[in-house]
């Protein structure tokens, strides 16, 4: 399983010798509407919110074409990921009913990342490769989808969860993500989070070799025969799908701690919801679409015995001040961050 934050501090050492290629990075929000072209493309509005993330390419539709020679700016560390991450948002249900959303915070400090601390609300990227065996980087037109939007029971907690920290400074991160049976929980904490929460979204590691995307855009991917908690320690692929790919997992950081009177919850139980609607979390989903340019996310994955964040490859870094610069009009004229009676879409449903 991939490790991170603490973890990764103590065991740094360890995966040099086992070869673990780690790029992180941090990337701000580009921009909070309801739009999806995966699932939903040429659709506006689309029917739920999503914080999305990469290259100012992204629009209401995007055909299977080379977007990094589309965008001319992103907001994410490297300057040359011009890809598109996103996700569903976070809302606070009150007594009364009404919803607010639950703002994103810069992730902790990692591998001399400063850049990470300092973005404006977004998510954290990770790409990860594993010693054993060659790991190809995605294809220009490359999408896949994870997670299921209508799911509200359990499942798989090492495809996607959440982590409750226990105090400020994301307290209690010593734990590879969904590992911890303390803190990790696939559907939302049913406790207060004195840190506030972490969401955990873990991509397919094994592709067809064959289709850069499927009609549910899940089909040309799958997870190592052992399950997505294999990958690091083999990462054996079904015979389906031998292709062995980056490990891609999307870390959000959630601050929740003004929410934490419990006086504000309601008696059924947490207070939070999924701008789909699911009060469990369990539908926790995320998309994506590759746009790194060139070589260079390929040379991140080819660099022997380790790396560590922006020296994976040697990434052409950009300044945080250039990141937060690349925005995107807002094609949905519509509020986001307000106190609203239904969430943004819902009432359409």
């Amino acid at each position: 399983m991939l490790w991170s934050s603490l973890a990764l501090v103590a065991l740094a050492n360890a995966q040099f010798l086992n070869g673990l290629n780690h790029l992180r990075f941090g990337c701000s929000q580009l921009t909070i509407e309801r739009l999806d072209p995966l699932v939903e493309p040429d659709r506006m509005p689309s029917a739920h919110t999503h914080q999305i993330i990469g290259g100012n390419a992204f629009n209401v539709s995007m055909p299977k074409t080379d977007i990094a020679e589309l965008a001319t700016c992103t907001t994410c560390g490297p300057a040359d990921d011009f890809s598109n991450y996103w996700t569903a948002n976070m809302y606070f249900q009150a007594p009364n009913g009404s919803y607010k959303r639950v703002p994103q915070v810069p992730n902790r400090f990692l591998f001399n990342d400063r850049f990470t601390t300092q973005t404006n609300g977004g998510v954290t990227v990770y790409y990860i490769s594993p010693g054993k065996g060659k790991v190809t980087a995605f294809k220009p037109g490359f999408r896949m989808f994870v997670g299921d939007v209508a799911r509200r029971t359990p499942l798989y907690k090492s495809q996607s969860c959440f982590r409750c920290f226990s105090g400020p400074n994301f307290g209690g991160d010593d734990a590879a993500p969904c590992t911890d049976s303390r803190r990790d929980f696939e559907g939302f904490p049913p406790q207060a989070c004195p840190g506030g929460i972490r969401s955990n979204v873990l991509y397919p590691t094994c592709w067809d070799g064959k289709n850069l995307d499927s009609p549910n855009h899940k089909d040309h991917v799958a997870y190592p025969t052992g399950g997505p908690s294999t990958f690091l320690s083999t990462g054996d692929c079904p015979a389906s799908h031998p292709v062995k790919i980056p490990q891609l997992m999307l870390e959000i950081v959630w601050d929740t701690t003004a929410f934490n009177d419990r006086s504000l919850w309601p008696a059924t139980g947490q207070p939070f919801v999924l701008s789909t609607g699911d009060t469990t979390g369990y539908g926790q989903h995320g998309d994506y679409v590759f746009g790194w340019k060139g070589d260079a996310l390929q040379r991140a994955m080819d660099v022997p015995n380790g790396c560590f964040a922006a020296d994976c490859g040697n990434q052409k870094s950009q300044s945080i001040d250039s990141a937060n610069k690349c925005q995107i009009p807002k094609k949905v004229k519509e509020d986001v961050d307000g106190w609203f009676d239904t969430l943004p879409g819902m009432a359409m449903n």
